[in-house]
C-alpha cells in the first residue's frame, strides 16, 4: 500500500518506477511497469516493458476530461498487433501509477478507458479517457421514438442470460464478415444481438451482429482467419430498439425507454385542411 505522506521524487535518486493495468472487456488482466524487471504487487505480476511508456499525464481540478496517452513498440509478447486490430483493448479500463521497485509502494496517478488505438509501423499509441467524460453525458433526458435503453442494460429490466443461447458456426464467408451458425434459437431474434467466440485464437472476442440476411448474420467487423466451422460461440438476442418489438416479443413495453406516441417535429409544419 502507498503511505499516504509520501512525497515522490523528493530526493535525487529515488527507486520509483511507473506501472500501469489494463483490464480488458474479455476478463483479461495485464500489468507492465517500466522498471527492469518483473514486480508483483495488488495480486497482478507486472511484468516489465521499458518499451512502452505513458506519456506526460494532465489532470486538472476543472471539469475538462484529463488527459493521457501510452506509446510503444509492437514486441512485447501481451501486446500483439492482430490483438489491437481485434479490438481486444478496446474499452479496456486501465490505471496507471507509481511504484517504489524496493518497498512496493504504490500510488495510483491516473485511471480511465482505452480510447482510440493506432498502429505506425512498428508501434502502436493508445488514447486513453479519464472518468471525467462520464461528465459529458446528458442529464436531461431527450424524447425519442425509439427506447434509449441498452438491450438488457439498466432500464430494460432483461436477463442477458435468458436471451443467450450456445451453439456453434457452421460457415464462414470468404471476407470473415459473416457467420452462418446452429444455435437453439430464432435466428432472426439475433438481428442487432451480439456474437462471442468460445474457443480458438479468437477465443474472447465479440462481434455485434449488423442484420440477419437469408441465414447468414452480418458482423460489424471481420472475423480472423483461424475463425472456422464448428468453433463454439455464444449468441445473444438483439432489439431495434421499437415499441412495436418489445412488445410483440419480449413482452417489455411496460419498460419501454422511449416516447413512440409523442408527436414528432413535424408537427410544426403541418397546416388545417379544410374538412380535416
Amino acid at each position: 500500500m502507498s503511505d499516504p505522506g509520501r512525497v515522490w521524487f523528493r530526493e535525487p535518486l529515488e527507486t520509483v518506477a511507473v506501472w500501469w493495468r489494463i483490464e480488458r472487456l474479455d476478463g483479461v488482466t495485464l500489468g507492465f511497469t517500466s522498471h527492469d524487471r518483473n514486480l508483483w504487487f495488488g495480486s497482478l505480476l507486472h511484468r516489465t516493458a521499458p518499451g512502452m511508456t505513458p506519456s506526460a499525464i494532465r489532470k486538472s481540478g476543472s471539469l475538462e476530461p484529463d488527459s493521457a496517452e501510452i506509446v510503444g513498440a509492437l514486441s512485447h509478447d501481451a501486446i500483439r498487433e492482430e490483438d489491437l486490430a481485434a479490438g481486444r483493448f478496446d474499452g479496456a479500463a486501465i490505471v496507471l501509477g507509481l511504484v517504489d521497485w524496493e518497498t512496493l509502494e504504490q500510488q495510483e496517478l491516473y485511471r480511465g478507458t482505452i480510447g482510440a488505438v493506432g498502429i505506425e509501423g512498428d508501434g502502436f499509441s493508445a488514447e486513453l479517457q479519464s472518468l471525467k467524460v462520464l461528465l459529458d453525458r446528458e442529464l436531461v433526458v431527450r424524447t425519442s421514438p425509439t427506447c434509449r435503453a441498452e438491450f438488457c442494460g439498466r432500464g430494460c429490466s432483461l436477463s442477458a442470460a435468458a436471451y443467450t443461447s450456445q451453439g456453434t458456426i457452421t460457415e464462414v464467408s470468404p471476407d470473415g464478415a459473416a457467420v452462418r451458425v446452429a444455435i437453439g434459437s430464432d435466428i432472426d431474434a439475433l438481428a442487432f444481438g451480439r456474437l462471442r467466440i468460445l474457443d480458438g485464437p479468437a477465443c474472447g472476442l465479440w462481434r455485434r451482429i449488423e442484420t440477419v440476411s437469408e441465414g447468414w448474420l452480418l458482423l460489424d467487423r471481420r472475423l480472423d482467419d483461424a475463425v472456422l466451422a464448428g468453433t463454439p460461440i455464444l449468441a445473444r438476442q438483439g432489439c431495434d430498439h421499437t415499441i412495436a418489438t418489445c412488445a410483440a416479443r419480449y413482452g417489455n413495453a411496460v419498460n419501454f425507454q422511449g416516447e413512440p406516441y409523442l408527436p414528432g417535429n413535424d408537427l410544426l409544419a403541418r397546416y388545417a385542411l379544410p374538412g380535416a
